[in-house]
């Protein structure tokens, strides 16, 4: 494993699916599909009882898919998701137990937060890139604008609210490393297996993402 305080994952995309798979069949087609639309790095989340088995599947049959596991609030799970071949994790919040567990086992891991006391408990305990969760809710925007000014060496993944029509407003901002969002995967095209709609929707946030980049 590579070290587990780190200021950006080893992908190149910034824009992370976050997913929500119920059907461990559809990971290898799914990942192959974000990988079709230029991104290169998922966040498969324990919210079902697929979502393990979904992750082993896409670490061996998508080796060049960067498979994170998502969702993490328990010790015991950062076990399961090693396991499974999770090669990050990231939680919506974080506890001390939690951020001890992740540097013992050395798994790269993006700790959830919101409030500028939670950014700086994780900076003490060495995290550079930290997950603004909710987003929306800790005030999107005008809070990394925010955050920015004293917290100026901390790198944020939003994520809840963010969407197509925002997610350039987000990576605009130089405290934004990359950005997380659902509406990639959406529950209709992943019961239905339509793997070229996904495909499309990566291809427009890729897009985007270099649009905000230029810029």
């Amino acid at each position: 494993m590579t070290p587990t305080c780190f200021t950006r994952p080893g992908f190149t995309s910034r824009v992370v699916p976050v997913i929500v798979l119920h059907d461990a069949a559809h990971a290898v087609p799914l990942a192959g599909a974000l990988l079709e639309g230029g991104i290169d790095a998922m966040e498969i989340t324990l919210r079902s009882d697929a979502a393990l088995r979904a992750i082993e599947a896409v670490a061996r049959a998508v080796p060049q898919m960067h498979t994170g596991a998502g969702t993490i609030t328990r010790v015991p799970e950062v076990r399961q998701v090693i396991d499974a071949g999770a090669r990050f994790a990231l939680s919506p919040g974080c506890t001390d137990a939690l951020v001890s567990a992740v540097k013992a086992a050395r798994l790269p891991f993006v700790p959830g937060v919101m409030t500028p006391g939670e950014v700086m408990h994780r900076r003490a305990q060495g995290f550079g890139l930290m997950k603004l969760f909710p987003a929306a809710q800790a005030g999107g925007l005008g809070m990394l604008k925010a955050l920015g000014a004293p917290l100026p060496d901390v790198q944020f993944c939003p994520t809840g609210g963010v969407s197509a029509d925002n997610l350039q407003d987000f990576l605009r901002l130089p405290n934004v490393a990359m950005v997380g969002g659902s509406w990639l995967t959406p529950a209709d095209a992943l019961a239905r297996g339509d793997w070229k709609a996904i495909t499309q929707l990566a291809r427009q946030a890729t897009a985007l993402a270099a649009q905000a980049a230029a810029r």
